[in-house]
């Protein structure tokens, strides 16, 4: 069974077109002239229910108006789309009560209440029975483990105890579907890994769609089971996570902290390493692993040079989205 189906997908703005100098601006002002600006363009994309998704795109590919029309919150120039069987922007109502969303950067808590009272009234909201709000709300507090701040304002709360009544809260009334934006952005590593451990039992569990935007690599890893790339308002890629790691993710980052400062001799590096920043002691050594392994350019520093701390890292996702849409363009160019 399909949670979401689209078909040429789009949305496009009208933006009003700026004009240099004193004279086009007041001509702007008085006189404005229009442009079609395309943010989303043709999509079309099948997620089955109980399936991981990732959304990912450079900054100001369509992604967030890509989620606004999925649920309800824009309506589309052109094409469809289907959520859990229905329009969303049609059957908007409908369609709220059946799905959740998580925004890292806004937060659906009153910021003068406490937790507990915002899960009374997400109870009302969505029309739960007492019983079934009462077992609910129970079962997830204790599984999230949120007793000890439950009574306290949110605005008194740490980032990560706020974000953990964020999942708990959008979890309260079961949604079929969970559209993640950013879930753990600024969050510490322990608490990262926490909340990842509770979006993914609960999508073992209940079979909850997920549908995450994020620029974390650890979020995708650790929660998805099949990443879709968009970029200028187009699907650039769409496979499952374990192909990209092995076709694209197949690059590491070595941030090393020299003792003392050394040659450039002393830290010569295997064919596919190679330094692409040096600022006093701290070099960065982007490593290809389809040529030359970890330990290979690990070996080439023992007894040459002393280390003070060394860190081994997954490429920012922004730039591993710029590798895919390189090969893109170099396919393109070749067909």
């Amino acid at each position: 069974m399909l949670a979401l189906r689209t078909r040429g997908l789009s949305k496009t703005f009208k933006v009003k077109r700026k004009e240099p100098g004193l004279g086009g601006s007041l001509r702007s002002l008085f006189r404005p002239q229009w442009e079609t600006k395309p943010a989303v363009r043709g999509i079309d994309l099948d997620v089955e229910q109980g399936e991981t998704v990732a959304f990912l795109g450079p900054n100001g590919a369509g992604k967030s108006t890509t989620i606004k029309m999925l649920t309800g919150i824009l309506h589309p120039s052109s094409g469809e789309a289907e959520v859990l069987g229905l329009s969303p922007w049609r059957q908007r109502a409908e369609l709220a009560y059946r799905i959740g969303a998580v925004f890292g950067q806004k937060s659906q808590l009153w910021y003068h209440l406490p937790p507990v009272d915002t899960f009374e009234l997400i109870g009302r909201v969505y029309e739960m029975r007492r019983d079934e709000y009462a077992r609910r709300s129970r079962e997830l507090i204790e599984r999230f483990e949120l007793g000890p701040y439950l009574h306290t304002p949110v605005r008194k709360l740490s980032l990560g105890e706020r974000m953990r009544c964020e999942i708990a809260a959008v979890f309260l009334h079961r949604p079929q579907l969970l559209f993640l934006d950013e879930p753990t952005i600024g969050l510490d590593v322990v608490v990262k890994q926490r909340i990842r451990e509770l979006i993914r039992e609960r999508n073992r569990s209940e079979e909850t769609t997920v549908f995450l935007t994020s620029h974390d690599a650890g979020d995708v890893e650790e929660l998805c089971s099949r990443v879709v790339v968009i970029h200028h308002g187009g699907l650039l890629l769409d496979e499952p996570v374990e192909r990209m790691k092995r076709d694209v993710l197949n690059r590491k980052t070595i941030n090393v902290t020299l003792a003392d400062p050394v040659s450039d001799a002393a830290l010569a590096l295997p064919d596919g390493a190679r330094v692409v920043r040096a600022e006093g002691r701290t070099l960065t050594v982007a490593v290809d692993l389809r040529r030359t392994a970890i330990e290979q350019v690990l070996a080439t520093w023992i007894g040459r040079v002393r280390l003070e701390d060394i860190t081994v890292e997954d490429p920012p996702l922004e730039e591993t989205i710029k590798h895919i849409y390189g090969m893109r363009q170099e396919t393109e160019a070749g067909a």
